[in-house]
């Protein structure tokens, strides 16, 4: 059985982003040895799944970024989770976040490759159902992308085996956490922990 990893930046606080969904804070402090540390974790996977207002980002933004990230994300196959289905809320304005990537990130003619975003799987099922299903598959790790409320879902559900998380040296005060609504507490065995130069920390922990 594989298991569920859940990459997420947050700050020391506690939060994935602002109150309104902002991330600024998070790329600004990104350096070439956290780079690093997230293109392992990307290519360790060979599914990558995410909510549905974060897959529309993604494909919108990826497939013509020269992002070291871009290869990874382009080339692994995607699973989004939507009750409604892929097209649920076509038309609707992009994210905070993506106006934030976009503004912030320099972008270039990147690869144009959409085939993992065109073949996207949609489930649309019970989360612990789905994640059970992918988890009985063969296959290298099952990689979780945000947004912030997937992540949350994720985390009180239980499903997660492992949490990534790149904590990084700002504190927000307030905005949208990671470990919210949780019906009973996560117990969780730190596996690592990995100072950066830029004052970010990369800390594994595993689920018990």
């Amino acid at each position: 059985m594989r298991k569920l990893v859940l990459k997420m930046s947050i700050s020391v606080d506690g939060f994935l982003s602002g109150p309104n969904g902002e991330i600024d804070w998070l790329l600004k402090s990104l350096d070439t040895d956290v780079i690093t540390w997230l293109l392992d974790t990307l290519w360790q996977a060979d599914v990558h799944i995410m909510g549905r207002r974060t897959f529309h980002d993604m494909a919108a933004y990826y497939p013509t970024s020269s992002e070291p990230y871009a290869a990874p994300m382009n080339e692994i196959p995607k699973v989004v989770f939507s009750r409604n289905g892929l097209f649920a809320g076509k038309g609707e304005e992009r994210t905070k976040g993506f106006e934030d990537a976009s503004r912030l990130i320099p972008t270039g003619s990147g690869s144009s490759s959409t085939q993992s975003w065109a073949h996207a799987t949609v489930a649309q099922g019970e989360l612990a159902e789905e994640i059970a299903r992918l988890k009985q598959q063969a296959g290298k790790i099952i990689l979780a992308h945000g947004g912030a409320h997937f992540a949350q879902s994720l985390a009180r559900s239980g499903c997660v085996d492992e949490y990534r998380l790149l904590v990084h040296p700002l504190a927000l005060g307030n905005g949208l956490p990671l470990f919210s609504g949780l019906t009973k507490p996560v117990n969780l065995r730190l596996v690592s922990a990995t100072a950066f130069g830029g004052g970010v920390v990369g800390l594994v922990y595993r689920a018990t």
